[in-house]
């Protein structure tokens, strides 16, 4: 009743502010039930957000990540995978560790004495006889060939341990990402609800007045087709807070869509000044770039292990072991020890090749390490750039809502005093509207874009 106050002019009944003034008093008078029944409902809805919450406790970001990376596939099969590679440094050890294998032979001849048998030149004659016993190899010398393979499955071993630390980086970021665009697309169903509510209650204000004649019915309409817009951007805002629920249990290793209610997460404060610092880290943290580097390592341990191919080796070997059945010319047991010098000559340009081959992927490798270190600076640069892009939104969201809240006002004032059409109030509408959607979405716009930002910093591993 306030405007009614505020209009009365005490000049005569017939002048044009009384008409206006009375035609005001008689418009609220109209729309007072509905006004009531507006601040009954909101009413309601305080004392339902007042009353203490009797659900479950609501999941967090770091719950989810949690669960993501205990069932996430891809996780555990990049984990599986470095404990394989692991195992490939003891294949490499073996080679310096004693070879022992045990035989046993027997054999029986027609004509004792035979000193010759099909595809052999046996050095002694074939006898019948049952003999067992062990052979003996041991490396001495293959002038470090080993000792660089095993070099190259340690760093190769390295390598897929960095791997599996960026698949863990991967899987954090897509519930993250997944976890914020949960919360926005409920903000702006939330917002859309909101709105439908309020153009709702208009619409049926406006039906009260035009029955009253005091509106005509092509107000009626629009706000009939505002309400209807409010009721389709309800629906569209339902569906994407399903899908972005989908999305999340896909991220945390579910074959569900993550019914649970969500706990939202505070601003991680202001950027730093400049990418730059944040560069340096991505140098020092980023797991695909550690990964190209210890591959690196792996090519250049490789190479000098192809290298020695063309040296010698020299091996020490022993035999020993029992013949209880045999022909009166041979002894009850043997024993001998002796050694093998292995000097290759010629092999039609074999290991030249394989020389050549290694030393061109180590090389190649070194330059994959420097394409990763380009890849991780733009890769920050950009994703700073978003960052900062969404921090400065956070403001101008905010000037916006305030903005178009204050220009609905005006434009609600204006119609109501008669000054104004039904365009210009829905047009304020909808541009109210749009800015509390889009300050609803901005903040898990930002909270999205610094999730990249860590990740391209090497800070989610």
């Amino acid at each position: 009743m306030l405007k009614v106050e505020r209009h009365v002019d005490h000049r005569s009944p017939g002048s044009r502010s009384s008409q206006c003034s009375h035609r005001l008093t008689l418009m609220l008078r109209a729309s007072f039930p509905f006004v009531m029944l507006a601040m009954s409902c909101c009413g309601e809805l305080f004392g339902q957000a007042t009353k203490p919450s009797v659900t479950a406790q609501a999941m967090t970001l770091v719950q989810a990540e949690a669960t993501a990376l205990a069932n996430q596939p891809r996780m555990l099969a990049a984990q599986l995978r470095a404990r394989a590679s692991a195992e490939r440094i003891r294949e490499a050890r073996s080679a310096l560790m004693p070879i022992v294998n045990f035989n046993a032979t027997g054999a029986q001849v027609a004509d004792t004495g035979t000193s010759t048998a099909a595809g052999n030149i046996t050095t002694s004659s074939i006898s019948d006889r049952l003999a067992y016993g062990g052979n003996l190899s041991q490396l001495v010398m293959d002038f470090g060939r080993t000792s660089a393979l095993i070099g190259s499955a340690k760093a190769t071993a390295q390598a897929q341990g960095e791997i599996a630390t960026l698949t863990r980086a991967q899987v954090r970021l897509n519930v993250r990402e997944a976890f914020f665009q949960v919360l926005g697309a409920e903000a702006v169903l939330q917002a859309s609800q909101a709105a439908r509510d309020n153009r709702a209650l208009v619409a049926r204000q406006l039906t009260a007045l035009a029955k009253s004649e005091l509106r005509s019915s092509l107000d009626v309409h629009f706000a009939n087709v505002l309400v209807s817009e409010a009721d389709l951007a309800v629906v569209h805002a339902r569906s994407a807070v399903a899908q972005q629920r989908a999305r999340l249990g896909t991220a945390m290793g579910m074959d569900q869509p993550v019914t649970a209610m969500l706990a939202d997460e505070t601003n991680p404060g202001p950027l730093p000044p400049s990418p730059d610092e944040l560069i340096q880290q991505g140098y020092s943290f980023r797991a695909d770039l550690g990964a190209a580097q210890s591959q690196q390592q792996a090519a250049q341990h490789f190479a000098a292990a192809e290298k020695r191919l063309s040296y010698p080796t020299l091996n020490i070997l022993a035999a020993a072991g029992q013949i209880p059945y045999r022909d009166r010319t041979l002894q009850d047991s043997y024993a001998g020890i002796g050694f093998n010098l292995n000097v290759p000559v010629l092999n039609g340009g074999l290991f030249a090749a394989r020389r050549a081959e290694a030393t061109q992927e180590a090389e190649a490798r070194s330059r994959d390490v420097q394409a990763v270190r380009l890849e991780v600076s733009e890769q920050v640069r950009d994703a700073w750039f978003r960052a900062d892009e969404a921090q400065k939104s956070l403001d101008v969201t905010a000037r916006l809502v305030a903005q178009s809240k204050e220009a609905l006002h005006l434009a609600q004032d204006r119609y109501d005093a008669g000054l104004g059409s039904i365009v210009e109030l829905n047009e304020a509408q909808l541009n109210e509207t749009s800015a509390e959607i889009s300050a609803a979405d901005s903040n898990y716009t930002y909270l999205s874009r610094r999730a990249e930002l860590d990740f391209a910093a090497g800070l989610l591993n």
